[in-house]
């Protein structure tokens, strides 16, 4: 039987191939416009507080729709598109799902059934049914959404900017206390009303605008 603590780790670890060497979290384009690199701590908080923090609890949700048995995935999807209000973070967010699917069937192939009628599933509804399948608990699930988001900016920001990696490695302790407090809010959500409906104004410009460029390193 595989231990959900050694299963977080295989998630949460930078190499698992689910495209996230592929996105900086919108942070490219927030450096090409503007950020400065000093400023990234407070852009991860940001991100913790608005995006993040809709996608840890979509995944929560997701939990526990699978768990009940019933057909609440497709309200689940629904309620975190209405929640995204970025074409741009969806995109990112399904692409990220499609490389999530691929990896849990290739796994864990039953963790995908409930998903049968969701097309194109934002990568938090996925990993809500790969928690479930594997017994992983709602609080869990939500630290490793919030915490691979932290890392996923980190491991960007090495490669945009010239950064000391003792100097990033800082910035992701830093955040987990703001990564303990958004998974201590979104731990409870079930019905998918419940879901954060927060955002981030300038987080979505940013994305937009890097979606449109044609010069770019990362995808998102």
């Amino acid at each position: 039987m595989t231990h959900p603590d050694l299963v977080l780790l295989l998630l949460a670890d930078a190499r698992l191939p689910v495209a996230g060497h592929t996105q900086s979290a919108t942070l490219e384009g927030a450096l090409r416009h503007g950020l400065a690199e000093d400023q990234v701590p407070g852009y991860v908080r940001t991100r913790l507080r608005g995006v993040t923090r809709v996608e840890a609890g979509t995944a929560v949700a997701a939990r526990h729709a699978v768990l009940a048995g019933g057909p609440g995935l497709v309200d689940v999807e629904r309620a975190w598109a209405a929640r995204t209000v970025s074409p741009a973070l969806r995109t990112a967010s399904r692409d990220q799902g499609q490389a999530l699917l691929r990896l849990a069937g290739r796994l864990w192939p039953d963790a995908l059934l409930p998903l049968a009628h969701v097309e194109r599933p934002a990568r938090a509804t996925v990993l809500g049914c790969i928690a479930a399948h594997l017994g992983l608990g709602a609080a869990a699930l939500a630290h490793l959404v919030a915490y691979d988001d932290v890392q996923t900016v980190c491991a960007a920001a090495l490669k945009l900017v010239p950064l000391d990696p003792v100097t990033v490695a800082g910035w992701v302790a830093d955040a987990l206390t703001d990564v303990a407090v958004v998974a201590l809010e979104v731990a409870e959500v079930q019905d998918p009303a419940d879901i954060p409906a927060v955002t981030a104004p300038q987080i979505e410009e940013w994305a937009e605008a890097h979606a449109r460029t044609t010069r770019r390193l990362f995808r998102a």
